[in-house]
């Protein structure tokens, strides 16, 4: 598995002309309404399963992110098939939800928490790691703030997921005590340009910012 790991790696970082656009989130509407859906639902989705959402939804809005190159031209994904990492003891290994746009959060949460438990036992099939049209990644949970990755070829992007922090912002110019989170996106210059990495990340902060949008 570090032999693969190494060679996709080493192939994507040498190959693939990357660039990083960085976005804080105010994370205070999001932290209720996970509340409240737990609350009502009586399902406990994570952070995690509300971003990777939001993320599908973006895609599907920014179908240049959701691209890839193939020798000298720019191929669009018809779906979008959101690849998860998830760290195992070996590495690393990326299951894929697929159609994940089209797929409501309690959906998400299961095939998520399904596939990180499988993924470390190792029973994950060959087509549920592979196909996937974007990455997330996610290391806030062990208390990363920012941190930036190597994108998943065929993928023409990646986003980085950091920690939920309190700390004093601005609101109607005063200073209060609100929480944050830092997103890293990770692009291939080759098809994915500034303009558009940053359209889909405002997008993004968008639908997370206001996740009753998710919803709708």
């Amino acid at each position: 598995m570090r032999k693969a790991i190494a060679k996709r790696l080493a192939d994507s970082k040498f190959s693939a002309p990357h660039y990083y656009l960085n976005i804080e989130l105010e994370m205070d509407n999001i932290i209720s309404f996970r509340k409240q859906f737990i609350q009502t639902q009586n399902i406990k989705i994570s952070f995690n399963d509300i971003i990777a959402k939001a993320v599908s939804l973006s895609l599907a809005k920014h179908p240049k992110v959701n691209s890839r190159w193939y020798d000298d031209k720019i191929i669009f994904n018809e779906h979008v098939h959101l690849g998860v990492a998830v760290a195992v003891d070996d590495g690393l290994i990326v299951p894929v939800v697929k159609f994940s746009n089209s797929k409501d959060l309690p959906q998400i949460n299961t095939e998520i928490k399904d596939f990180a438990e499988r993924a470390k036992n190792k029973k994950l099939s060959p087509s549920e790691i592979e196909g996937s049209t974007f990455t997330i990644s996610n290391l806030g949970m062990f208390g990363i703030e920012s941190f930036t990755s190597i994108i998943n070829q065929p993928n023409s992007a990646i986003l980085s997921i950091g920690a939920i922090v309190q700390k004093p912002i601005v609101k109607n110019n005063e200073v209060v005590v609100g929480n944050t989170m830092k997103l890293t996106l990770a692009c291939d210059h080759r098809t994915v340009d500034g303009a558009t990495g940053s359209l889909f990340l405002k997008t993004l902060k968008e639908y997370i910012e206001n996740p009753v949008s998710i919803l709708i």
